[in-house]
């Protein structure tokens, strides 16, 4: 037995498998004893969550909040974006006093088991300050699990689908005219895609009307003023202009925002049809989800939809019934990057391709998590695409960077994007939000 053991020793490893023939029985146990575990065998040493905290910052003005995840290994951690901006600091809260406790101890790589446990841990779930603290927490999982594999996340997730992703960017103006004059200005930068808006959401600065509520000292000093009926006309003519100026091959987006009554809506959709939009994007509000139905028998222009849903559940019945095109997630709100390609991954058995929501209160840590996603999905469809000031990059180093219409990611471990803390700290969050809009009697219209 001594011989054939020191015989084993000198040949080496790879010819072992006809000697073991030959000699007869020894067991796997005793050759790896030998000759020792090939790498790529070994398991990974147990790694713990030593800390989960928040860290909050504002540098382009918008409040964003990233969590950060430390880990017992030494200088390895996560970053993850759990930005709700609009109540900012209370998701702070959620992360510093129920996150930390909550993960503190338990395995980093147990991403689904942790991701359960947490959605379900405050018994009543799906509100956006959780599931944003969840978001962080779940996106800095997947950077640590990328970084202890030493692979980007998108190889994780089965890898390119392709070189870099497509996007769409945001052209608008006052008028027709000023909307055609930003689209040329962004064809000529290489973009292919192309959102249209006049004025802001619901035209809203494009009329500057006096409305009654304001005379009548109604509503708070900055209330936004919509007039619905000039919004439904001037998207038509808008899409008409924008076409004949810029031609057939730009495709053209539109963000309605909910902002209309939905059979308001559905007529005005029915009215653009002819020039062929890319997609039109949240027609109706959560609350209307039945109209879907009827603006399907309506039109066939491609729909949006999916930014304000809280809960991955709220797109089962709406993608087995095929009512839109495009699943229009805001990642860091709808759970992370589990959550989201489990919906990503539905959409593929209904032809229902990706649009994550990708505004600039999205920090560029979740920028990544969606761009990520975007190059391992088959059916993904477009991406919003993003610009990162100075201030910003100072803050965050390997952004994700654009070229010509397209998206790529910093190609290192995880998701790619780090944050400087002493230089987040100079831009402190605040606790203003303005999303109030008016009709002329000083009416709420909801987003």
């Amino acid at each position: 037995m001594n011989s054939r053991r020191e015989t084993l020793k000198k040949i080496g490893f790879g010819s072992s498998a006809g000697l073991l023939g030959l000699f007869g029985g020894i067991s796997t146990a005793e050759a790896r004893e030998q000759q020792g575990t090939p790498s790529y065998a070994k398991a990974m040493a147990p790694v713990k969550i030593k800390s989960v905290k928040a860290i909050a910052t504002a540098p382009q003005g918008s409040n964003l909040i990233v969590v950060k995840v430390e880990t017992t290994e030494p200088g390895l951690y996560g970053l993850g974006c759990a930005t709700f901006t609009q109540r900012a600091a209370v998701v702070v809260v959620a992360i510093n006093t129920y996150l930390n406790e909550f993960c503190v101890g338990k395995d980093v790589d147990n991403i689904e088991d942790m991701w359960q446990a947490a959605y379900v841990s405050s018994y009543w779930r799906n509100g956006p300050v959780l599931n944003n603290a969840l978001s962080g927490l779940d996106q800095a999982l997947w950077d640590i699990k990328g970084k202890r594999a030493n692979m980007p996340v998108y190889q994780l997730l089965g890898g390119k689908a392709r070189f870099a992703i497509p996007c769409y960017t945001h052209a608008g103006g006052n008028t027709p005219e000023a909307a055609a004059e930003s689209v040329k200005k962004l064809m000529e930068d290489g973009y292919k895609y192309i959102r249209i808006q006049q004025g802001g959401y619901g035209a809203v600065g494009a009329n500057t009307a006096q409305p009654d509520f304001k005379a009548a000292g109604f509503g708070g000093q900055t209330d936004n003023y919509m007039n619905e009926r000039m919004y439904l006309k001037s998207v038509p003519k808008m899409f008409e202009y924008v076409r004949k100026q810029c031609g057939d091959e730009i495709e053209l987006l539109h963000d309605i925002h909910e902002r209309v009554q939905p059979i308001d809506a559905i007529n005005m959709i029915k009215q653009v049809e002819e020039y062929r939009p890319f997609f039109i994007e949240d027609p109706f509000s959560p609350e209307n989800m039945k109209w879907f139905a009827q603006l399907r028998q309506a039109t066939s222009v491609p729909i949006a939809m999916g930014e304000l849903f809280n809960n991955i559940n709220e797109f089962k019945e709406p993608m087995v019934n095929q009512w839109f095109d495009f699943i229009r997630i805001h990642v860091s709100q709808i759970g992370g990057i589990t959550p989201a390609m489990k919906v990503a991954r539905l959409g593929e058995w209904f032809n229902i391709r990706t649009a994550w929501h990708g505004p600039g209160d999205v920090s560029p840590v979740g920028h990544a998590a969606h761009a990520h996603i975007d190059l391992a999905v088959w059916n993904f469809g477009i991406q919003e695409a993003v610009q990162f000031s100075d201030k910003m990059k100072e803050v965050f180093s390997g952004c994700p960077t654009m070229n010509k219409g397209y998206m790529s990611v910093n190609e290192v471990p995880g998701l790619g994007v780090d944050i400087n803390e002493k230089e987040a700290a100079k831009y402190p969050i605040g606790t203003k939000s303005n999303w109030q809009v008016r009709k002329i009697d000083g009416t709420i219209i909801r987003p």
